[in-house]
């Protein structure tokens, strides 16, 4: 059934069927009913106030779609798309409950700024889902920063073997990544939770309309105050989506370290079955999907930040229709990014990391040389000297395959007199994160620093 438009006023013929499917979002922006009412009740309460519309016209409005709502939420009243938009699906359904009445909600207001209110408040849920979702990741990381504390592991740069460091603060970095998320996300909050409805189409209206109280009514932190600005702005989205695109890479990058761990040739952690899939053609596969997926998935999020630049950039003022496609990608990015912040931190509870392996691997490699430049320094030499000393060593050691730990006094000595007994503190994995003296480092005492700090931030936000 096609409903008539209730702009059509001006027009000779309805819209065509084609036109109608064509342009209706209403399979999307259904999602947005709840902001849509909320927004309309506020609105409407708000008129009644400034005497644009009688007390009683007001009370009848409000209950009915508190009424429609429910019809919504029960299935009674179906958004087909044969309504263009929510908003016109909320209003058709109006007139149709209380007449005539039903039309004045409209009044002092336009699709324009409607949407974009709708818009503002939906953020503001995912920010404060997402928010949420980022917190729990961060308890996660916490918890297993403590569990592991003092578990060594190679520590890599451009994936080659670089120094020892403790697992915990590798799992720290993280922590702090995804704190800069999260404050990124306060921030864009800041920034969008301003109202835009009272702009109408783009002029603003010359109803004696009172914003404020509306912000105030719907926890807004003030109005936009300009009026093109308000329904014409999309930076509100485009500045989440760049934030949930920062959060996927996030996320992705950490993933693809899971994927390389947990393959034959690192074997530095195992994912339980339970996050892990198999092949159906080889038996003795165990497939690091979950993590795989999270790292896919980040190019959804991408694809929607690009969609809405490509969407915005050669627009002129104020409103255009191709707004409209802004539904997709914000929806999308929104439930992407909320379902792999929840999935991966299933998966990091579930995976374990291997000590035993990771401590062996330590031992057979050469990841404490500049430990041992850094001795020759503290015995007097250049850093320069030291490191062309040390990476004799290492050259000396490869030829004849042997490691570290498998060189006595007099052979170090030989490449430099600057060596003693006490050389071989430093070779240790052990000693050499022990050894670490700046803040922020990887010795135990600035790792458990870090803990503590992150205990007490985590704790602040508890719920």
């Amino acid at each position: 059934m096609t409903h008539k438009a209730l702009w059509g006023g001006r027009f000779k013929h309805a819209l065509s069927a084609t036109a109608l499917k064509f342009s209706s979002s209403i399979g999307l922006d259904k999602q947005l009913y709840q902001e849509d009412i909320a927004g309309s009740i506020a609105h409407v309460e708000m008129l009644a106030a400034a005497k644009i519309l009688k007390a009683e016209e007001a009370r009848r409005i409000r209950a009915s779609l508190r009424a429609i709502q429910k019809e919504i939420e029960s299935g009674k009243f179906e958004l087909t798309d044969d309504f263009e938009d929510i908003h016109m699906a909320i209003e058709h359904r109006l007139i149709q409950k209380i007449g005539v009445l039903g039309g004045k909600l409209h009044t002092a207001r336009s699709r324009n700024d409607q949407v974009a209110t709708d818009e503002r408040m939906y953020l503001r849920t995912a920010v404060r889902e997402i928010s949420k979702q980022i917190a729990q990741l961060q308890r996660v990381l916490l918890y297993k920063a403590e569990k592991y504390f003092g578990t060594l592991m190679p520590g890599y740069t451009h994936l080659q073997r670089a120094q020892p460091i403790l697992v915990s603060h590798y799992l720290l970095a993280y922590l702090s990544m995804f704190e800069r998320d999260f404050e990124r996300l306060q921030e864009c909050r800041k920034r969008f939770n301003k109202l835009p409805l009272g702009a109408a189409a783009f002029a603003g209206t010359s109803y004696p309309i009172d914003r404020a109280r509306v912000a105030k009514k719907l926890h807004f932190d003030g109005i936009v105050e300009n009026s093109i600005d308000a329904v014409s702005d999309r930076d509100y989205l485009i500045e989440f989506a760049s934030a949930c695109s920062m959060i996927m890479m996030h996320l992705s990058r950490f993933a693809e370290d899971l994927v390389l761990w947990t393959s034959k040739e690192f074997a530095f952690a195992e994912i339980s079955d339970a996050y892990t899939t198999g092949s159906s053609i080889m038996p003795q596969k165990k497939n690091p999907d979950m993590a795989e997926l999270v790292r896919g998935k980040a190019g959804r999020v991408y694809g929607s930040l690009i969609n809405l630049l490509t969407m915005m950039k050669g627009l002129p003022l104020a409103y255009n229709r191709d707004m409209q496609e802004d539904k997709f990608p914000m929806f999308d990015l929104v439930h992407t990014t909320r379902e792999s912040l929840f999935v991966f931190s299933h998966v990091l509870v579930h995976t374990t990391f291997r000590r035993k392996h990771m401590e062996e691997e330590l031992r057979n490699d050469f990841l404490s040389a500049t430990d041992v430049a850094d001795y020759l320094v503290r015995k007097g030499l250049p850093f320069r000297e030291a490191h062309e000393i040390t990476g004799k060593i290492v050259s000396y050691c490869l030829d004849h395959r042997m490691f570290f730990g498998n060189l006595d006094l007099d052979r170090l000595q030989s490449f430099s007199k600057a060596f003693e007994a006490d050389i071989f503190d430093y070779l240790l994995p052990h000693k050499s994160i022990e050894q670490k003296k700046s803040a922020g480092s990887t010795s135990p005492q600035e790792v458990k620093k870090q803990v503590v700090h992150w205990t007490r931030v985590l704790q602040k936000r508890k719920g």
